[in-house]
């Protein structure tokens, strides 16, 4: 049996991957009330730790497991000062930007047989590529065989283009092998297309699905595993004039294609960042489901940005899984989370490669 710990967990994206691999959560750590309370309701039988890591003894939380059972410390430190989106903080003056040395001091305390550290893509190029060298070798120094990669989100069966930096290392000399690509890639009309039509501001939190279960994708199936109905119908309301923007956006269309005339708020059009009044193409993965509210990311045919399932149905989390906080809460939660179905193939690569390498 592999155990894991979760830390820096968020809402638990990883985690949600890691169970469906076969991997037996521990307890979780996660700073921020409304992630944790999030977790915990989907979890209810994982301990979550809500405080600041730099206060917490993970020693204090472990449990003994049996000697043919291995551990794996995995997670993500918060990334906003590493994202390339983020241009005003990126150097090591930002705080965020340390907290790595939290994750290694974690793994160098429990001496897990794995762990894995997970970022966003800007973090292999941050400060040159200094810092990810500085955070390889630190595990190097602890023992650890070590790899890492940009992998993307569609290429394991997410509907989404969504790049991420992994890090993954073994105490016992296993050089990671990252998994295959999926064949199957899927669009946002696999993800999205049975759910509820809904309407600027709509605030439903049961309807029924579109389409029976027959009808839909061999991804909509996966997600609607034992969910009878759509759940967390919630749509930001946008203004009206927002909405009127919406109406000139084809699919794979941006803010471009509106008309001067209802953009005169914005002082030089030009500054504005090439994600925002985004229209998804039906046909095609989602462009990455960061903070979808600010970006203002459209439905494919419907004018009103998504809806919380229809965010949480790109991002790979299952129709079970409920989002706890205000609504600009979870939409932060979601955004910030990584896809749980890319999870699941890391973790299930790094179960095989463990029974392989126990074989001989």
């Amino acid at each position: 049996m592999l155990y894991g710990i979760d830390i820096f967990s968020g809402a638990g994206g990883l985690s949600i991957g890691a169970e469906m691999a076969g991997v037996q959560i521990m307890f979780a750590v996660e700073k921020d009330k409304y992630a944790a309370e999030t977790y915990r309701f989907n979890h209810k039988d994982i301990p979550v730790i809500c405080e600041d890591i730099h206060n917490i003894d993970p020693l204090q939380y472990i449990k003994p497991i049996e000697e043919q059972d291995q551990l794996i410390v995995f997670g993500g430190p918060p990334c906003q000062g590493f994202s390339t989106s983020n241009t005003v903080t990126r150097n090591m003056q930002n705080p965020n930007n340390s907290l790595f040395e939290e994750f290694v001091r974690f793994v160098a305390t429990l001496k897990p047989e794995w762990f894995l550290f997970e970022n966003v893509e800007g973090f292999y190029r941050f400060e040159k590529g200094s810092v990810r060298d500085k955070v390889k070798s630190c595990f190097e120094e602890l023992g650890y065989t070590v790899n890492d990669k940009i992998v993307v989100a569609s290429d394991y069966g997410v509907p989404q283009h969504r790049h991420r930096f992994i890090m993954i290392g073994n105490r016992h000399g296993i050089l990671y092998q990252f998994p295959k690509k999926h064949k199957k890639v899927y669009t946002v009309k696999d993800a999205i297309s049975d759910l509820p039509n809904l309407s600027n501001g709509q605030m439903d939190e049961t309807l029924p699905y579109t389409y029976s279960i027959k009808k839909v994708s061999e991804y909509a199936k996966l997600m609607r595993k034992g969910s009878k109905f759509s759940q967390q119908n919630y749509v930001s309301k946008n203004a009206d004039y927002v909405i009127e923007r919406y109406k000139h956006i084809g699919q794979g269309q941006n803010w471009k294609a509106i008309p001067e005339t209802l953009m005169t708020n914005y002082k030089d059009r030009n500054n504005c960042h090439s994600g925002i009044y985004k229209r998804l193409q039906a046909d095609k993965p989602s462009v990455v489901i960061s903070n979808y509210r600010k970006n203002m990311l459209i439905h494919p045919s419907q004018n009103r940005g998504l809806s919380v399932r229809e965010a949480a149905r790109l991002q790979s989390f299952p129709d079970f899984f409920i989002f706890k906080g205000s609504l600009s809460h979870i939409q932060q939660q979601i955004g910030n989370a990584v896809p749980p179905l890319l999870a699941k193939a890391v973790f299930q690569q790094i179960i095989q490669q463990t029974e392989k390498h126990e074989q001989g």
